[in-house]
């Protein structure tokens, strides 16, 4: 197989005989389709507080569903431990201090000013709470995933979960002395423009 330039600029895998391929047209549709998906997602990036709001919105509508249908509470129990560990990879640092073996070797280089980089960052968080509602939305609708359970022993048990894991995340941040928050922290401005 050779490469060979079409009619149109585009390059396709040619036989051996000097044939053309065409391209699927499925596979140009699906292309398309990504591309306007991450053009809306570019264009989102900046607007952080109507991306939350929108995705809160959506968190009340999937309630008020489950609410109504009274079920698919294992679908709901899913998307709080999904939620539960974006949330730690939020407060998380990128490099984990425990395991960085860099020491300072000398005062200049302790009191250099290191910025808390996330292992997961806002707007992947955000695209990841809301991909993973819609999920669960779009399951609600399949009677496959209405599994029966006692409630209350769900929420007990992620209330359970959730204690357990903030406390070790909390536990880690004051060894390592790291948080993962920007407000209430010194801003430092520089000299005034003469």
């Amino acid at each position: 197989m050779a490469f060979v330039q079409g009619g149109g600029g585009d390059f396709s895998m040619g036989d051996e005989d000097g044939g053309l391929e065409q391209s699927n047209a499925a596979e140009k549709a699906l292309h398309q389709l990504e591309m306007r998906y991450t053009a809306l997602k570019d264009s989102l990036a900046p607007h952080k507080v109507w991306r939350w709001a929108g995705t809160g919105v959506c968190f009340l509508i999937y309630a008020v569903r489950v609410y109504y249908i009274q079920g698919w509470y294992i679908v709901t129990y899913a998307l709080g431990i999904y939620y539960l560990n974006l949330m730690i990879a939020f407060l998380s640092p990128l490099v984990d201090p425990s395991e960085q073996s860099e020491l300072p070797t000398s005062e200049q280089d302790a009191a250099e000013f290191k910025p808390f980089v996330r292992r997961l960052p806002e707007f992947k968080c955000w695209h990841s709470v809301t991909r993973g509602l819609f999920f669960a939305f779009a399951a609600t609708f399949f009677s496959v995933f209405n599994i029966p359970v006692f409630w209350p022993i769900l929420v007990l048990y992620f209330f359970a979960l959730l204690i357990m894991t903030l406390r070790r995340q909390i536990e880690h941040m004051m060894k390592h002395k790291y948080v993962p928050f920007s407000f209430g922290k010194p801003q430092f401005k520089g000299k005034p423009d003469s």
